[in-house]
């Protein structure tokens, strides 16, 4: 990557909150900003008056020139037609938000899943920099993830590789909230954790009920908890030493909410990956966690924008054809992100 004094305005779209921030190329990250993700009655809209305010916001305060806006959103979306579904907006379906933004920013725009940007920045700042081919995944309300091949981010047919929350691991599991069964995530969320060690009589030393109780509760040695993290341990084993396996992957990198319970998480983790990954080509498969907090994402956003030859390239507009170079990708072509 060439080094550039423009900056890119990172977004982090969630389900609870908006996070922006001004990141340079070289990763310096200042005036960080966070909105509420508001939920509308009726399906009413009341999260894009916030985003726009903020990306107002970040342009308006900018010490130098902007390269483009970069995005990661919850999912799932269509990079295909730049638009957005995420699980937890039911105010946006097929939300076209990168016109929205490219209107309101006036610049170039790029957009990815918010567990990809989130690989992105670590492994373009954080754990798994320097590391050609891993799985970066965020263990949190739910699981997600991004894939890093040959040094270049993989994104997949619509945008959506690495969601390793949905590989079905327990063929008669629980439901999951994507309306399959038996995925990591109905296993290895820290929601999931919680809702299975209260059924199983876990009782938590204050009044909330939440996954950092519930890892404090295991430190100190409940039964219940420390099953339930073995439990979501071995989840998330089987779902990592398949995506090794079936793309030859010699990392993985743990981050999210989640992960700030390694030392309860890990060490199950560890052993049931040592127990799964018997082939010689994944049997040494290494296990970190990620280093770059919830300002993954963010960083994750701004690369896109800074970086585009490893993490994004030349993408169809569906709109206008192809902007910024490059032909227009037949159905069924391997794809980058989003551009104008």
């Amino acid at each position: 990557m060439t080094p550039s004094a423009d900056w890119a305005i990172a977004i982090d779209i969630g389900a609870t909150k908006i996070a922006g921030a001004l990141v340079d190329a070289t990763g310096t990250m200042r005036e960080q900003r966070v909105r509420p993700t508001l939920a509308g009655a009726d399906g009413e809209d009341l999260v894009w008056p916030q985003l726009g305010a903020l990306i107002d916001d970040l342009s308006a305060v900018a010490p130098g020139a902007l390269a483009g806006v970069g995005i990661g959103s919850a999912g799932p979306l269509d990079l295909v037609a730049g638009t957005v579904s995420p699980v937890n907006i039911p105010a946006w379906r097929a939300f076209p938000l990168v016109e929205h933004v490219r209107r309101q920013a006036g610049l170039p725009v790029r957009l990815a899943g918010d567990g990809i940007c989130a690989a992105v920045g670590e492994h373009w700042l954080g754990a798994a920099r320097g590391v050609d081919d891993v799985i970066v995944i965020v263990v949190s309300t739910g699981v997600g993830g991004g894939i890093i091949q040959l040094g270049r981010l993989h994104q997949g047919r619509s945008g959506n590789a690495g969601h390793i929350g949905h590989m079905v691991v327990d063929l008669d599991g629980e439901p999951c909230p994507c309306g399959g069964r038996g995925c990591v995530e109905a296993m290895s969320s820290g929601p999931s954790m919680v809702s299975w060690a209260l059924r199983q009589g876990w009782r938590p030393p204050g009044s909330a009920s939440t996954a950092v109780e519930l890892a404090a509760s295991a430190r100190a040695g409940d039964p219940v908890p420390v099953a339930a993290f073995q439990r979501a341990a071995r989840s998330l084993a089987a779902g990592i030493t398949s995506v090794a396996a079936a793309g030859d992957l010699t990392d993985a990198v743990i981050g999210g909410g989640v992960a700030q319970a390694a030392d309860v998480l890990l060490p199950p983790l560890r052993a049931a990956i040592a127990e799964y990954a018997r082939l010689d080509f994944v049997r040494d498969l290494r296990v970190g966690v990620a280093e770059l907090g919830g300002a993954a994402g963010l960083y994750g956003a701004a690369a896109l924008i800074h970086d585009p030859a490893r993490y994004g390239g030349p993408f169809p507009d569906p709109a206008a054809g192809q902007r910024g170079g490059g032909a227009v990708l037949p159905r069924g072509t391997s794809r980058g992100v989003v551009s104008s």
